[in-house]
């Protein structure tokens, strides 16, 4: 009796205990199912955030693609014009000219027929009534040339010169001696041509002191339209005669002690030059307004102001390699440069492969432009190398300010007209490099800082590989102890 009912008890025990087994499995299972539906509904959620993040990023590209496509006709548009504006205005002066040139052509054939008469009313006189061989003279003037007389003495001081001139009296007699052949002139019956010297002299004067006309009219014994005269003509044959000699690019073995120069004073390698490009002021000129004015200065100097361009590559030494002068004030560094010569060479000829012409952040970066990092948040590298490639950037400003320091007619607006200026800025150039070749120290009193706004390029990136080229001059400046700690 006992026995059979331990064994149904025992057998209820066992049915009991599987259907706990089997309520547990159950609920085992419908767990595992709610995860799995949670996961794949995270799993989901992460899928549709992933393409909601490629559509965002493929809109933000097309944005930036549809605004860079903008901003490149904008510029390209812009260029178009200021190159049609150019083209208008050179046709424009070049009417005047023409007629101006007319117009003294009738003016001399006026003269000489005037002449004609007075010395035919001379030869009647003679052979007639006052029995006089004495020939006519034209009536000139009586000017007083006293100033210049005394400077003109081999006894004047050397010192008093130089500062007169900005340069010694041989660096003068070589300049007359060049230029000897072409601005020099004969005697006439009428009146003795001006000596060369003189010429020079007053080209000379008025270039470094900027003293208008009449002043220069004065001290030299001389009209104030001859002077403005010998003005053009001197500067014109400084251009075509000195410039080929005193202002060129260098050749292969000067190119090499440049490079050497250049990597003395900044660590970085391969540098040929620093360039800059710098504004002289004008009066406003009578057409085209807007493309002369200087936004920059103007807002700077609370005055309105109008310029013209002056960019310059120089060596180590200051000396000028090339000038690029006359585009309009309002172009950016980074259009004048796209007009320069330089660049057409560079982009043409191969001029300047596998070496750097250093500029500021106002160039954009290419094969041959180097530049420094202008973005904002630099790495101590970047740091580093801005301040080394700011030593080259600084021989070229310092050259812009002696040639400014020497030539005062470049720091104030001039009476040459729009036209004859980059004639006479050419022979700034010209006349600098002369001084600097011959070690023409400047006065201390004389030199003045150039300040002139920088903007960084619209499209300061032109080239990848260059963009690699710098990053590793850079990492080999401050990895090699070359970058100094000025940067720290």
């Amino acid at each position: 009796m006992n026995n059979g009912e331990n064994c149904k008890r025992r057998r209820k025990e066992g049915f009991t205990a599987d259907e706990d087994d089997g309520e547990n499995a159950d609920s085992c299972s419908s767990g595992r199912e709610t995860k799995k539906k949670d996961l794949n509904g995270i799993i989901t959620s992460l899928i549709l955030l992933d393409e909601q993040e490629k559509r965002d990023r493929e809109e933000r590209n097309d944005a930036f693609k549809e605004e860079k496509s903008v901003m490149e006709s904008t510029h390209t548009k812009g260029t178009r014009t200021m190159l049609e504006f150019h083209s208008n205005l050179n046709d424009y002066y070049s009417k005047i000219d023409e007629a101006d040139r007319v117009k003294r052509k009738k003016s001399r054939v006026k003269a000489a027929t005037v002449v004609a008469t007075a010395s035919d009313h001379v030869a009647d006189d003679g052979n007639g009534k006052s029995g006089s061989g004495q020939q006519r003279r034209l009536w000139v003037k009586d000017r007083s040339n006293a100033w210049w007389d005394e400077c003109n003495r081999p006894d004047y001081p050397e010192e008093e010169f130089k500062k007169a001139f900005r340069m010694s009296k041989s660096t003068f007699d070589l300049i007359c001696d060049e230029l000897n052949a072409v601005i020099a002139k004969e005697d006439t019956t009428l009146r003795n041509a001006i000596p060369v010297k003189q010429r020079v002299a007053v080209c000379i004067w008025r270039l470094a002191t900027g003293e208008p006309l009449r002043l220069v009219s004065k001290r030299f014994g001389l009209g104030i339209s001859t002077c403005h005269k010998l003005v053009l003509e001197v500067c014109s044959a400084i251009r075509n005669v000195l410039m080929p000699k005193y202002l060129q690019w260098p050749d292969e073995d000067s190119l090499r002690k440049i490079k050497q120069q250049f990597e003395g004073i900044s660590g970085i390698p391969n540098a040929v030059g620093s360039m800059y490009t710098t504004h002289i002021p004008i009066i406003a000129p009578k057409i085209s307004v807007a493309a002369y004015f200087n936004k920059r200065h103007t807002e700077r100097n609370q005055k309105t102001s109008y310029s013209i361009t002056v960019q310059g590559v120089v060596d180590p030494t200051g000396v000028f390699t090339d000038v690029c002068i006359g585009w309009p004030g309002s172009m950016t560094d980074d259009q004048v440069l796209e007009k320069s010569a330089l660049f057409q060479r560079a982009k043409n000829g191969g001029l300047l492969n596998g070496v750097w012409v250093v500029g500021n952040s106002g160039y954009p970066l290419m094969d041959w432009v180097l530049v420094p990092y202008s973005q904002q948040h630099l790495t101590w590298t970047q740091h580093a190398f801005n301040e080394k490639i700011g030593e080259i950037q600084k021989v070229a400003k310092e050259a812009f300010g002696r040639l400014k320091g020497r030539w005062c007619c470049l720091q104030k607006r001039t009476e040459v007209k729009l036209q004859d200026l980059p004639v006479v800025l050419g022979a700034c150039c010209v006349l600098h490099n002369i001084c600097e070749m011959k070690k023409e120290g400047i006065d201390p009193e004389l030199k003045i800082e150039v300040i002139d706004d920088e903007m960084v390029a619209e499209d300061g990136l032109r080239s990848v590989s260059s963009l690699k080229a710098r990053d590793a001059i850079a990492h080999n400046l401050l990895h090699h102890g070359l970058a100094g700690t000025g940067f720290l």
